[in-house]
């Protein structure tokens, strides 16, 4: 497992490369535009769990593919293995950096235990699934569902701070209109 300092300075490396040597039109290929990857990867946010889940494919076969995970505070990172494998001093090319933002997920649902994996979707906000699987002992899904239930009550939590701002606010305005209004009459 490598730790998260190395991953991240590995990254902000791929990602200054990706932006200046390889220019702009490069980093609109990007899953992850690096400033997005940078913002989320050196916010305060911490990484509550990282490891390997198996992603399906979204083509023809389907296929289970790899993964390496960061679930953080504000969602999950999805990174192709092989791009952790390759040197720092490499040039390599743009990060393939997949993020599935709390504010874009719905829902996490279990689809089924069978074997040794449990299987599991995530929806998305626009609709879209995306399935994943992982071995039953490691709780990804659980994990994924409670950091996203956390970040939405942070965000409804803050949602209402700002609503009773505005409103106070606003009172305060209003009640310097009337004594305003008041004196000069």
């Amino acid at each position: 497992m490598i730790p998260f300092q190395v991953l991240l300075s590995h990254w902000l490396l791929v990602l200054k490369r990706s932006h200046s040597s390889l220019g702009r039109a490069a980093c609109h290929r990007l899953l992850l535009s690096p400033a997005a990857a940078r913002r989320m990867l050196e916010s305060s946010c911490k990484v509550v769990k990282e490891g390997l889940l198996e992603k399906r494919s979204d083509g023809l076969l389907q296929l289970w593919k790899k993964k390496r995970c960061l679930l953080t505070e504000e969602g999950l990172l999805l990174i192709p293995p092989k791009q952790l494998e390759q040197p720092a001093h490499s040039s390599p090319e743009p990060a393939r950096i997949k993020e599935l933002h709390f504010s874009n997920m719905k829902t996490v649902d279990c689809v089924e235990r069978k074997g040794k994996y449990v299987y599991f979707t995530v929806v998305m906000a626009e609709g879209r699934e995306i399935d994943f699987r992982c071995p039953q002992d490691e709780g990804w899904n659980a994990e994924i569902t409670l950091q996203m239930v956390q970040y939405k009550n942070r965000q409804a939590i803050l949602a209402v701070k700002s609503t009773r701002q505005k409103q106070q606010h606003l009172v305060q305005q209003h009640g310097h209109r009337i004594r305003s209004t008041s004196n000069s009459a």
